[in-house]
């Protein structure tokens, strides 16, 4: 995931603006990471570079 992106990624539950906290880079690149969302109590996780925005009562 590009860290540009976070411009304009919002948190689905709430619209709220999300925090990131990246936990491996490759370059300018995260690769594993978290999105939080301070508004609602929501995290988003990263993993192989892609986050996964599903609500947290959508995923498996």
């Amino acid at each position: 995931m590009k860290p540009d992106l976070l411009e304009i990624l919002r948190c689905p539950v709430c619209r709220g603006e999300l925090k990131l906290t990246s936990t491996r880079t490759d370059g300018p690149e995260i690769v594993e990471g978290n999105l939080a969302c301070p508004a609602c109590h929501v995290d988003y996780p990263i993993h192989e570079g892609i986050p996964d925005l599903l609500p947290p009562d959508e995923r498996d």
